[in-house]
């Protein structure tokens, strides 16, 4: 599951969404789940990739005293996002725990130049640079982008360090450039969709698209896509 701090108090109190973080992850490790901490604007990123680090230190004690086993202890119950465009970025992987898991994204809430790279030839070269680092960090990485070109540099740079599949995947919107995601699954990738699900699944939906307004394009070129194929009588499921 995927969270943003600011909904579970961030704003309100640190201390607070401290605890409610830590008890998804304990709840998460208990069921052999996973809690991605979703990244938000500029003003949340110092607190989130603090409270990121004390998740995975805490995991680890737990398992270090005889807490959950298997893949989701020892830290792996808990992962943070990056955002290619915001200068720090590449300091920011510097301070990364061992064994990371992160999930890189370019980045979509509209900050100023003092913050985050404006250029966005830039940001993609950024993007790239950040992933180079997360691999020889020896990072997890879920490249989420459906931006062709990146997509492409990323396979190519997968391909020259000759990485396993279970060091990355990509990750991509449901919905959302589907014959690129297929692509990839054909290809041996790991390939991961985000569903937006639940009681909120529409106010969630509507704060995304208020928050990147290209995602509605990408949606709306998926449905008629869709909607095209079975005037066709094309397999909608496909």
């Amino acid at each position: 599951m995927s969270v943003k701090l600011t909904l579970l108090g961030l704003k309100v109190s640190r201390s607070l969404c401290r605890d409610h973080l830590f008890e998804l992850v304990r709840r998460a490790e208990a069921r052999g789940n996973f809690v991605r901490i979703d990244m938000e604007d500029h003003t949340c990123t110092t607190a989130t990739l603090d409270l990121y680090r004390e998740a995975v230190a805490a995991s680890r004690t737990r398992a270090a005293v005889g807490g959950p086993t298997g893949s989701a202890a020892s830290g792996d119950a808990v992962g943070v996002v990056l955002q290619a465009y915001l200068h720090r970025t590449l300091a920011d992987v510097a301070a990364l725990p061992e064994r990371a898991n992160v999930r890189l994204c370019k980045g979509i809430y509209v900050e100023p130049p003092s913050v985050a790279i404006q250029d966005y030839g830039k940001v993609r070269r950024n993007f790239l640079a950040t992933l180079e680092a997360l691999f020889d960090c020896g990072a997890y990485v879920g490249i989420a982008t459906h931006d062709d070109y990146l997509l492409r540099e990323s396979a190519a740079m997968i391909g020259r360090r000759g990485l396993a599949v279970d060091r990355y995947e990509f990750q991509m919107l449901l919905g959302v450039t589907e014959e690129r995601r297929d692509r990839l699954a054909r290809a041996g990738h790991r390939v991961r969709i985000y569903v937006p699900y639940g009681r909120q699944w529409y106010a969630y939906s509507t704060r995304r698209l208020r928050e990147n307004p290209s995602i509605a394009g990408h949606v709306a070129r998926a449905f008629f896509l869709r909607l095209m194929r079975g005037q066709t009588g094309a397999d909608w499921g496909k």
